[in-house]
């Protein structure tokens, strides 16, 4: 199988003598060239039944690594079964004006945190409205930069449950459509990512450096309250079990798998990719290899930002109060005697009880052998 690591290997060395690569993407470059090879060093597997070693390499760990998210997804996902209510639950999104996206990309740390704020508090304050709930939400927000083609389209999924905590602590049920119709939703979300755009003071080169001129600038804003801005909300989950399993298909996605790649042949690669706008059919892309990397360095995020964010009865201050009532309110059977698994146990939930079968015996299981023996 081809992987993004192959044609950063064959292509990539070539790309950065002709780009250049902000802190965090070089070190994201390295990260996924170097993933499980010598370069990251490497630990010893001992088999635990006839005593074979062998040597195995360490994984990068960053979080843009195709190789590296399975296991990190697996464990944020255990960790949030504990907060699902019995409810319904909803899939909203919240996109932008393509119009946009230089600014965004020129300005990402400042830019991903106005759209995270516009979009919390557009769904808080319209969740309080007596006219639509009438209670506090809880709001799983997780951010993405990509569309199926690896083009530049930020946009926020929100997982969202069916109902909310008034302040007098009572659970009020939504009805079963999403209780905020999209067009308020969308209106209301304009305006506060717009309030907010204008004052912030941001950054404008390149192609959009006219935009320091007053006047350009006011045009600019003009258009995009012009614009319309696509918010829309997906079909309600049939059940808590189908929210874990969509929260993992989005949470610890990254901009492309690797069994999407098909082919890299004569310094181009294949891809699949679907295609929204045209009923979702799965289609074949071919591009440079050079186009890939850069597509792909794109939605390499600043360091230490946040793409996964809880707000309303899901944010972490006094969160566990809030759950608490919240599972009494809804029926949830509490999770009291919750243990974690280990990250062997959720390897071999995923795997199966081979995946780490030792070769020499076929009986044993191989298992890291303690810090002192692993190599350099």
């Amino acid at each position: 199988m081809i992987e993004v690591q192959d044609i950063f290997e064959q292509y990539g060395l070539d790309y950065i003598q002709r780009h250049d690569l902000s802190f965090v993407q070089a070190r994201a470059f390295r990260d996924i060239l170097h993933c499980r090879t010598a370069a990251l060093g490497a630990h010893v597997d001992i088999c635990d039944e006839c005593g074979f070693e062998r040597i195995s390499y360490n994984s990068c760990r960053n979080r843009h690594c195709p190789k590296c998210q399975t296991l990190a997804k697996e464990q944020w996902i255990e960790k949030q079964e504990q907060n699902l209510l019995d409810v319904g639950y909803f899939h909203v999104v919240f996109t932008l004006p393509d119009g946009l996206n230089p600014v965004i990309y020129q300005n990402q740390k400042i830019m991903y945190g106005l759209f995270f704020r516009a979009v919390s508090e557009t769904l808080l304050e319209l969740g309080l409205n007596k006219k639509y709930l009438g209670a506090k939400l809880g709001i799983t927000a997780v951010l993405h930069t990509w569309g199926q083609n690896l083009c530049y389209h930020p946009h926020i999924h929100c997982i969202i449950p069916g109902g909310g905590l008034t302040a007098d602590g009572k659970w009020v049920c939504s009805r079963k459509k999403f209780f905020i119709p999209v067009k308020v939703l969308s209106k209301k979300f304009r305006g506060k990512f717009m309030a907010y755009f204008r004052q912030t003071k941001l950054s404008f080169q390149g192609s959009i450096e006219d935009l320091n001129s007053p006047g350009e600038y006011d045009a600019f804003v003009s258009g995009l309250y012009q614009k319309n801005w696509v918010t829309y909300c997906k079909p309600p989950f049939k059940s808590a079990a189908k929210v874990v399993s969509y929260l993992g298909r989005y949470t610890h996605r990254v901009a492309i798998s690797n069994n999407r790649i098909l082919k890299l042949e004569d310094g181009l690669v294949t891809f699949n990719w679907r295609d929204y706008r045209d009923s979702n059919k799965v289609k074949e892309m071919t591009i440079t290899a050079e186009e890939f990397i850069r597509r792909f360095m794109m939605h390499v995020l600043p360091s230490g930002f946040r793409k996964i964010r809880h707000y309303g009865i899901l944010a972490s201050r006094d969160k566990s109060r809030r759950i608490a009532l919240c599972k009494k309110l809804t029926n949830t059977p509490a999770c009291d005697d919750f243990v974690p698994r280990s990250a062997l146990e959720i390897l071999t939930g995923i795997l199966g009880d081979k995946f780490n079968l030792c070769p020499r015996c076929g009986v044993g299981h191989l298992i890291r052998a303690s810090p002192d023996r692993a190599t350099a």
